[in-house]
This record gives structure tokens, C-alpha cells and sequence, in this order.
């Protein structure tokens, strides 16, 4: 299983057009502090050998806006004034109950 942090190496190398070599990966992974696995590595340069980074970097481009979160769901003018009406006389009915307990207090 090829990790994450090797598919930015590589894509990093690829938009700094920069050869995707074993060497030039494990070198990048090791700047960012990460240990290289040679392995994963081979792998991943021999999994690259048959991909086309600009088409697969195309294809995720137009799937991405697919999985964006759906739009929010429209509210009609009259239902938003309604509302409003609502919880301003909610709160006018609060304040009345607090002045009323007020004067109940000191009345």
C-alpha cells in the first residue's frame, strides 16, 4: 500500500517538472522528516511508469465538483419574514414575563 505523504512527493516533483526518480522522492520524504520506505518507493515509481499524471490530475479536477456539499435549500421570501415576525414576538413575550417578574419583586 502506497502511503499519502509519497503520491504529494511525487506530485510535488511532477509540478516542479522534476524527473519522479526513487532517488528524488525518498529525498523529498526524507526533508519533510518522514522515514522512507524503500519499498513503498519501487512501488509507487512502478505504479507511476503506467499513469498519466496531467490526465489522472484532469479527471480528479472535474470529479471534485461532483462530491462538493450540496447547496443549501432555499427558503421562500415569505417563510424568512415569518420567522422573524415569530421570534421577535417571542422575545417581546419574554421581555414582558421578565418585567412582570421584576414588578412582582419590587411591586
Amino acid at each position: 500500500m502506497i502511503k499519502i505523504e509519497y503520491v504529494y512527493a511525487s506530485l510535488l516533483l511532477h509540478y516542479a517538472k522534476k524527473p519522479i526518480t526513487e532517488e528524488s522522492v525518498k529525498k523529498i520524504l526524507e526533508a519533510a522528516g518522514i522515514e522512507a520506505d524503500e519499498i513503498r518507493i519501487k512501488a509507487l515509481i512502478a505504479a507511476l511508469k503506467e499513469i498519466n499524471i496531467d490526465e489522472a490530475i484532469s479527471a480528479a479536477t472535474i470529479a471534485a465538483p461532483s462530491l462538493a456539499a450540496p447547496a443549501a435549500p432555499s427558503v421562500a421570501p415569505g417563510a424568512e419574514t415569518e420567522e422573524k415576525k415569530e421570534l421577535e414576538e417571542e422575545e417581546e413575550a419574554e421581555e414582558e414575563e421578565v418585567a412582570e417578574g421584576l414588578a412582582a419583586l419590587f411591586g
